[in-house]
């Protein structure tokens, strides 16, 4: 039941009428707050600011994907621009997150290398890092190709590698090949049995091999996870490799298991969490839902009362 409900949510996900129908209703009652910060930066300022006050780094990412106007692209790049000038003058601990879809890569590879690649240049300039995460297989390969030009020019970079891909394993080495930086996930799109691990278990053998990979190469990976298994199999080849725990940082996302991401803080290790926001957070509120099927019945409860 628990994988149709997510099979339902992921393709609910890019149904736009409906999700812009979820967006005008979820703000306001409030249910879409347990994963995303607010519609507005301030919002999203006042969870960076609190959570930096804990020891805890940030991400910020300002949610939308798949625009296909050559507008809203370059509108997108102008809003990362003067997030950037916002995280340095008020002297937050937060990286960026970008989707580069957000910038035009479905209108044109060359539209998307030239906002992606001000973003980055812009972020060097103030010492900030630009996390470039990764959408769906369909833009793998294209996402990765954009991140080698940019490696070549900026050493300000980090890019999300999905573990639940078959590729991963050689894209993980040829990555390290080139001295990248790499978050690693687990991954949370619809992907067919072709391109990506059909079983939980194996996602999972999968994920464990690439985060001792990484570990192992010692370039301060970032580790995303909120299972506790994973997290255990971290702390069994921080000892089995001798690597200490400030080489790595934990990633988990605003909201989810709060409990873990205070107790990894208080251990000592670095954590940095994920925070989105912005007008368009349908589409990745009903991909964390689908993480967590439980949590579907109460959007559709206070959803329909709403009516």
């Amino acid at each position: 039941m628990d994988m149709l409900i997510k099979n339902i949510m992921l393709a609910m996900a890019n149904n736009k009428r409906l999700t812009d129908y979820i967006a005008a209703k979820g703000m306001k009652l409030g249910f879409a707050r347990r994963f995303v910060a607010g519609e507005e930066l301030d919002d999203a300022l006042k969870v960076v600011v609190d959570a930096n006050r804990k020891g805890i780094l940030a991400s910020l990412d300002h949610l939308g994907e798949n625009v296909s106007d050559a507008k809203e692209a370059l509108k997108a790049a102008e809003y990362y621009h003067a997030m950037l000038d916002v995280i340095r003058t008020q002297n937050i601990q937060s990286s960026i997150s970008v989707k580069l879809t957000q910038l035009g890569l479905d209108i044109s590879e060359a539209t998307c290398r030239k906002y992606i690649e001000g973003v980055v240049q812009m972020a060097a300039s103030h010492g900030q890092v630009v996390e470039i995460d990764m959408e769906d297989s369909s833009y793998t390969e294209r996402t990765i190709s954009i991140f080698k030009g940019l490696h070549r020019q900026f050493d300000n970079l980090r890019l999300c590698i999905q573990a639940y891909l078959y590729r991963s394993e050689k894209d993980v080495n040829d990555l390290l090949a080139i001295g990248a930086r790499i978050r690693l996930c687990k991954g949370a799109y619809n992907e067919p049995k072709e391109v990506a691990f059909p079983s939980k278990e194996d996602v999972d053998a999968n994920y464990k091999k690439l985060a001792r990979r990484l570990l192992e190469a010692r370039c301060y990976p970032a580790i995303a996870t909120h299972d506790e298994a994973m997290i255990e199999h971290i702390r069994r080849c921080l000892k089995e490799l001798r690597v200490d725990q400030s080489e790595f940082e934990f990633q988990m996302l605003y909201g989810v298991r709060r409990d873990l991401q205070d107790g990894l803080r208080k251990e000592g290790f670095n954590l940095r969490v994920y925070i989105p926001y912005g007008a368009q957070w349908c589409p990745y509120f009903m991909r964390r839902l689908a993480e967590r099927p439980a949590n579907t019945w109460f959007v559709l409860k206070n959803l329909i009362l709403e009516r």
